[in-house]
């Protein structure tokens, strides 16, 4: 000890050498213990102040694992098998700055599950200085209209944003993003959907991708609109993000309208390419020619990342059940992404009324299942009241309109 103590007291002095410090030979084999803390230069000299970091005997390590494996289960919520694993990344010497940092997550609404989710995930976070750290990067989402169970929600999902730097990375990402965007409301979106819009330097992928569609003509409403609900396929290589547009554009799709951005969003991503197959195979199933394919994508984008089952189903009901040919849902592709239940069934079990009582003679798909509700009543079911005043009952399922046809 007397050792020690005369060693962190020790001032030496040595003539300033241009590109470093020399250190004397006899201290040659204590220099990977020294922990330099004060270094300068006034006149011609370096001045070092230095001490012994000691490392833990076998008993103090095993007792400080011992008190992080019993924090984490006892305060973290963490299982035995999670918190020892964690305790392989994390040694906890004490209970102020972890619990400083759970007081913390629990002001700002984090629940059990998901404070256990955050430390099983980033287990140092527990080590976080809770006022230079993470109180600035929680009050700033929340500046900017993140609400309180959006945050939680997002930030366990991905507590790696919580490491990001808020001055360097966070602030220039938004500052970005609010060029663009010109609302916090549509920032807050586009971070719902992915984080990854803090994540990464703005200027590798979101700045190119944005000044190529600008540059292409697409209006800037047209280029928040795909930042906002669809980022992910701004935030492509550049590379990939090119050839999708161009792509995109060789379909024969205007770039001043918003099917444009969402044709791109429709090509881009492996994941999505893999759906349009599906999609493309369900249609010919239904009769539908390559041409009638490529027309229902250049109307409605979307029909193309529809789910197998909700194709197959909706074709059914229209061709099987409502008699009409294939073709007719392929020149108005929208009426595949209506309910079933809530709109396209009632709808048509009162046109299938009116159609077998000789009201109307014929039917579009457009002007039976876009129109608004209040519309599609005045149209359907109050004009034709007095001639069948059971209308209302069948189109709230009240009465099977088999029974009046």
């Amino acid at each position: 000890m007397a050792l020690i103590n005369n060693l962190r007291g020790l001032r030496l002095v040595y003539p300033a050498i241009p590109g470093g410090i020399l250190f004397p030979k006899t201290l040659t084999n204590f220099r990977a213990n020294f922990k330099p803390y004060f270094v300068s230069s006034p006149h011609k000299t370096i001045i070092i102040s230095a001490e012994i970091s000691a490392k833990p005997s076998p008993a103090q390590q095993q007792q400080q694992n011992s008190f992080t494996v019993s924090y984490l289960i006892n305060s973290c919520g963490l299982s035995p098998e999670a918190s020892i694993s964690a305790s392989q990344k994390l040694q906890l010497r004490s209970r102020e700055r972890p619990d400083a940092v759970l007081a913390l997550l629990r002001d700002y609404g984090f629940s059990k599950t998901q404070i256990s989710k955050l430390i099983r995930k980033r287990p140092r976070l527990l080590l976080a200085d809770t006022q230079k750290t993470l109180l600035p990067k929680l009050e700033f989402f929340h500046s900017i209209g993140v609400s309180q169970s959006d945050l939680t929600r997002t930030l366990s999902s991905d507590v790696t944003l919580l490491t990001r730097s808020l001055e360097n990375q966070i602030i220039p990402s938004y500052n970005f993003l609010r060029s663009v965007l010109l609302s916090d409301e549509k920032i807050v979106s586009a971070l719902k959907r992915t984080t990854w819009i803090f994540h990464e330097d703005y200027s590798k992928s979101l700045l190119p991708n944005v000044g190529f569609l600008s540059e292409l003509g697409v209006p800037q409403k047209c280029i928040a609109l795909l930042l906002t609900h669809f980022p992910e396929a701004v935030m492509q290589r550049h590379e990939e993000f090119c050839k999708t547009v161009r792509e995109v554009k060789e379909m024969g799709f205007d770039t001043q309208k918003t099917t444009f951005v969402l044709a791109v969003h429709v090509i881009s991503g492996k994941g999505n390419k893999s759906i349009r197959k599906r999609c493309i195979e369900a249609y010919k199933s239904w009769g539908w020619s390559e041409d009638m394919i490529l027309a229902a994508f250049r109307k409605h984008p979307h029909c193309m990342i529809l789910s197998e089952k909700k194709i197959m189903r909706s074709m059914d009901f229209f061709v099987n059940k409502m008699g009409l040919p294939s073709g007719m849902i392929a020149e108005c592709p929208v009426v595949l992404f209506f309910s079933m239940e809530k709109r396209i069934i009632p709808r048509c079990s009162v046109i299938e009324v009116l159609l077998s009582k000789g009201l109307i003679k014929d039917i579009r798909l457009s002007t039976v299942l876009l129109p608004a509700e209040k519309c599609y009543l005045e149209r359907f079911v109050m004009k034709y009241k007095e001639e069948v005043p059971e209308l209302m009952s069948v189109y709230r399922g009240k009465v099977d309109s088999r029974g009046l046809m």
